[in-house]
């Protein structure tokens, strides 16, 4: 010791420093060996016919965690250069529904706890799938068994708790797969014994998850695992059901196993998702459908009352059945434009207004004439609820343009602007460069049916409407704002 003493006096700063540093990681090194050589016993109980199997896992996974490496002055710990991370125990169990408690006071303490049951499957599954996948690609292990056999061993050494396989077991690859358990030391469970609390439900969600989600990574077909009974409750050990989701309810009914048991919500909640999705896509076809019929049927209207002004000799009549069908025809294509669409119950409208007012110009002017339409439209989605009295409110100020702005004129031009206010509301201006409205016409009084149907639209989407003062031609502004479709 005395020759090792003086030996070290000897030593320079640096030397002793680099002798300091080669010390310290023969330390690490031999507390990571210590922590290995620890595991002396078994780490997983099976029955004697996987005895085999599982001995092969535990020399597998004592070989990963060999590499094992504690670097606090980096923040690391590393097992087969993978990091990991310590976590108290408690706070994924007593700690963490003891604050959901706390944070959801004002509702159900029985809600609270299934939130935190959802929240804790959701994340131990997710973590089992990793961690096997991670574990398997490192090991190169290719059998399903021999992955499977892993997961237990791995759970140990990681210190979520160790398992003891029932006889009753049938680690099958396929439907009929099923898993008894036990977890004599699950951290969850002790979490809550260790601070004296009792738990009216099963609380090893985690646990149950993890290991789930391990075997269905190793299998490749989902599964699932409830705990029947808790030593946090008051049983008198962790016990654990692992099937497929589609049967896990099936042996949870036997009189076996506790049929108050509940199939943790992560599969229920996709089992329900994949419902509301197929539900979701019926309805959008139903829908689709509709719009569809509707359009065509509107179609069908228009074709008849084109029929009809065929044999009505009244010029004012088949000018009158001649507006209706414009009007029909602007509700037809909205009905068009959702069917379309990839949005069964929003219109582009800056899309609507441009095909709205081609169509009418195409229609109700003659080939020599040109009238040019001036939009500026925001991009701007309505609901049908909004998008058809609008679209009646353009037919009838286009309609009455082109009747009466430009008699007598080869050339003309409609200016519509349609924008949405910083008040959410939103502003639709309609204006032609005409002889405008007759001085002597009090147009919010006028017995004109077109004027009268747009006031009475206007005021359907909660809008106003006002003349605007120009030089030339007639201008209106409508302010409203958009309709609440009733769900």
């Amino acid at each position: 010791m005395g020759t090792k003493i003086q030996d070290y006096a000897n030593f320079s700063r640096e030397e002793l420093l680099t002798r300091i540093t080669v010390l310290e990681q023969e330390i690490q090194d031999l507390q990571a060996h210590s922590v290995i050589h620890a595991a002396t016993g078994a780490t997983v109980s099976v029955p004697e016919p996987f005895s085999a199997i599982f001995q092969q896992a535990q020399d597998n996974v004592k070989r990963y965690f060999q590499n094992l490496a504690f670097k606090p002055t980096q923040g690391l710990i590393e097992v087969e250069n993978e990091r990991y991370v310590l976590v108290r125990a408690s706070s994924l169990s007593c700690d963490f529904f003891n604050y959901l408690r706390h944070l959801y006071s004002d509702r159900d303490a029985q809600a609270a706890f299934q939130t935190g049951q959802d929240f804790l499957f959701d994340i131990g599954h997710v973590l089992g799938i990793a961690d096997a996948k991670c574990f398997h690609a490192k090991m190169d292990l290719q059998d399903p068994v021999e992955k499977l056999s892993a997961g237990p061993v791995h759970f140990a050494y990681a210190g979520w708790g160790f398992v003891e396989i029932l006889p009753e077991s049938n680690p099958s690859p396929d439907e009929n797969y099923f898993l008894k358990y036990h977890h004599p030391y699950s951290f969850e469970a002790d979490s809550w014994l260790s601070r004296g609390q009792r738990s009216q439900d099963a609380v090893c969600i985690m646990n149950a998850a993890y290991s789930s989600g391990w075997c269905e990574a190793s299998f490749g077909i989902p599964l699932t695992a409830v705990e029947i009974a808790c030593r946090a409750r008051g049983d008198a050990s962790c016990t654990f059901i692992m099937a497929p989701p589609h049967r896990i309810n099936d042996y949870l009914a036997t009189d076996t196993y506790h049929s108050s048991a509940e199939t943790p919500l992560f599969f229920n909640r996709k089992v329900s998702e994949e419902m509301i999705r197929a539900s979701l896509q019926e309805k959008e076809i139903l829908l689709q459908e509709i719009h569809h019929r509707v359009k065509n049927n509107l179609q069908v209207i228009v074709s008849l009352m084109a029929l009809q002004m065929n044999h009505i000799k009244n010029p004012e009549a088949v000018e009158t059945i001649r507006q209706t069908q414009h009007r029909i025809s602007s509700i037809a294509m909205v009905h068009e434009m959702l069917y379309d669409s990839d949005s069964l119950s929003h219109i582009p409208y800056k899309e609507y207004v441009q095909r709205l007012l081609d169509q009418m110009v195409q229609i109700q002017t003659s080939p020599a004439q040109k009238i040019s339409l001036q939009l500026k439209i925001d991009e701007i989605f309505f609901q049908i609820d909004t998008a058809i009295p609008l679209g009646l409110i353009l037919n009838e100020l286009t309609a009455n343009a082109l009747k009466h702005a430009f008699v007598g004129r080869l050339e003309g031009c409609i200016r519509v602007e349609l924008a949405k206010e910083l008040n959410g509301s939103y502003c639709l201006i309609f204006g032609d460069d005409g002889p405008g409205l007759p001085a002597e016409l009090n147009w919010p009084k006028s017995p004109s049916l077109g004027l009268r149907l747009i006031q009475n639209l206007v005021k359907q989407l909660q809008g106003r409407l006002e003349q605007l003062p120009q030089e030339q031609g007639c201008c209106f502004k409508i302010s409203f704002q958009e309709v609440e479709t009733a769900s």
